[in-house]
């Protein structure tokens, strides 16, 4: 079905099938911790509530992918530094510095 309306499989951006779990994660905490204890009346309710919930996953959420900061601490830092993932990575990669102006 996906294919005949022409919908991208993949939930990420480069396409690689291993970031699929990272998507389905943030989709599931999206629905367990903010949208599940909303009674939400209609589509424009459900929206807003949704963008709330997006800001605060961002701005107060500590994350562990990131050393316990939150997604806009490390995306908004001035300068990039090292970032200790906390969770386990099944692909050995290694720590990475992470900062979009990072070239």
């Amino acid at each position: 079905m996906l294919n005949k309306f022409e919908i991208q499989i993949s939930m990420t951006e480069s396409g690689d099938p291993r970031e699929n779990p990272i998507a389905e994660r943030v989709n599931g905490i999206m629905k367990e911790e903010y949208l599940n204890v909303q009674e939400l009346k209609s589509v424009k309710e459900a929206i807003t509530y949704l963008h709330k919930a997006i800001r605060l996953y961002n701005t107060e959420r500590p994350h562990m992918s990131v050393g316990n900061l939150t997604p806009d601490t490390v995306h908004y830092a001035k300068e990039p530094f090292d970032v200790k993932k906390l969770w386990k990575n099944y692909y050995g990669r290694k720590n990475q510095i992470v900062n979009q102006y990072q070239d």
